[in-house]
């Protein structure tokens, strides 16, 4: 299966960095890349669990920090800041070689205890302990999916100070810092993977997609993001666009657990009488594609499997094995331009089947409609980031095949946490002085190997 899944995510790569390639060909150093973004993060901390995951954050992290091990294009490890790694035969037991010469931007060493203290501090469940220039993980089942875990940008190795402020080993430190407002990066001179093009990176914070949109075609900022069901305006509007792999699941996720065999029926009725493919061609503007599972196909080479399709009929009876239908208020986020739309539609669906269905933008509600970045393109870890937001257990992978993985997504559609909707990729747009921009298939930026020409300064 990864083989499979890993050599679309190649392909597709390439594709985008074909379409993206700029006629300039040698790049250039220096200059200010202005960014955009509609997430404002009060923290920087990676290990910081109090604010929500987007990739916006994820980005912002691994321009500043770096993670033990990364995994490229094609789905494989490399090293970062492990040069190299044994796991014992039964993957619970993982020891990681540092890299030498390794400096934070505070100038500091990174040593195995830094390290280690930060691997420790994001994930108390593990047992991290340092073994001269390494560190070792052990864990008490298990683990086949460190490398990949270690991959995430919320286990990127910090260095805190007295008073608490995160320091990094990124190709970019911070100059100036205003939480959820803006925040001021400059290229690291003696970044151990060479000094990056750029000068420096500001980013502007808390912009919707319309600001963002006006700011790049007024040529005040070079990188902007584009709402899924904006894109295809934007491309007939010729602008530089590319976007990632199917990575953010938009779902409705109720609150609490089936109470009883009624409640099991009724959202078994409103799982049947949404029409994902009229929501998608009207609402999303043909953005995405429908979802009846939680992992995208391309992920788990499965994900035709689960039907997409409504069936109104099969909606009526599930409902019909009920007397007393009660209101449901299905929450959105009043920030989100085309959530209360897609909120009104799934409503609507619901009272074709005899549901009652109220929308609302309050904080509290029997079922909200969601987006959930999926936290890696391993189907593991991203089946276990959604079940961790949806409150729904999900199977640890001991090693087992692509039908484990089938029996664990089913297991946890049976709890009836959560209903799909759609797969939905991240869309950005560049201005034309921006080169080798492209985004990963996994939504990450390049911003690193990225560079301004065209005479901008």
């Amino acid at each position: 299966m990864k083989r499979f899944v890993w050599r679309w995510l190649a392909v597709n790569s390439l594709l985008m960095l074909a379409l993206a390639a700029p006629g300039e060909t040698r790049p250039q150093y220096g200059g200010t890349l202005r960014v955009t973004m509609r997430a404002a993060p009060t923290s920087l901390d990676p290990a910081e669990n109090a604010q929500s995951d987007s990739f916006a954050r994820r980005n912002l992290t691994l321009l500043i920090f770096d993670t033990m091990v990364a995994t490229d294009d094609s789905g494989r490890a490399r090293g970062a800041l492990a040069a190299s790694w044994q796991a014992s035969p039964t993957n619970q037991r993982w020891q990681f070689h540092l890299r030498r010469g390794v400096n934070f931007h505070d100038g500091t060493a990174l040593t195995s205890e830094v390290a280690a203290a930060s691997l420790r501090a994001g994930n108390p469940t593990w047992n991290v302990s340092v073994d001269g220039d390494s560190v070792v993980i052990e864990r008490d089942i298990a683990d086949p999916e460190m490398l990949g875990e270690l991959a995430l940008p919320r286990n990127a190795i910090t260095k805190r100070n007295s008073e608490g402020n995160p320091s990094g080993t990124g190709p970019f430190h911070i100059v100036d810092w205003q939480p959820g407002k803006k925040l001021t990066l400059a290229a690291e001179e003696s970044y151990w993977r060479g000094r990056p093009f750029l000068d420096g990176i500001e980013i502007e914070m808390g912009r919707s997609f319309r600001d963002q949109m006006t700011a790049l075609e007024l040529g005040r900022a070079d990188w902007v993001e584009i709402a899924p069901e904006q894109a295809h305006r934007v491309s007939l509007d010729t602008r530089r666009l590319a976007n990632s792999a199917p990575m953010e699941l938009l779902a409705l996720l109720f609150t609490r657990d089936v109470q009883t065999p009624e409640e099991k029926s009724l959202r078994e009725a409103l799982a049947w009488s949404v029409e994902r493919g009229s929501i998608r061609s009207v609402l999303l503007q043909g953005a995405g594609q429908p979802a009846g599972g939680v992992l995208p196909s391309w992920m788990s080479g499965y994900g035709f499997i689960f039907s997409t399709n409504a069936d109104l009929a099969r909606a009526r009876h599930a409902r019909e094995q009920v007397r007393t239908i009660p209101t449901w208020t299905v929450g959105y986020d009043s920030g989100d331009a085309v959530a209360r739309l897609l909120a009104e539609r799934v409503a609507l669906n619901g009272r074709d089947a005899g549901l009652v269905l109220q929308p609302t933008s309050a904080s509290t509600a029997d079922l909200r409609l969601v987006r959930i970045p999926l936290a890696s393109a391993d189907p593991w870890i991203a089946l276990a980031g959604v079940a961790s937001v949806a409150g729904a257990p999900v199977a640890k992978n001991d090693g087992g095949s692509v039908e484990d993985l089938y029996a664990a997504e089913q297991a946890m559609l049976a709890t009836q946490r959560i209903i799909p909707l759609f797969h939905l990729p991240v869309t950005y747009a560049a201005s034309a002085s921006l080169n080798n921009w492209t985004p990963r298939p996994d939504g990450s930026w390049n911003l690193a190997d990225a560079w301004l020409g065209n005479g901008k300064p």
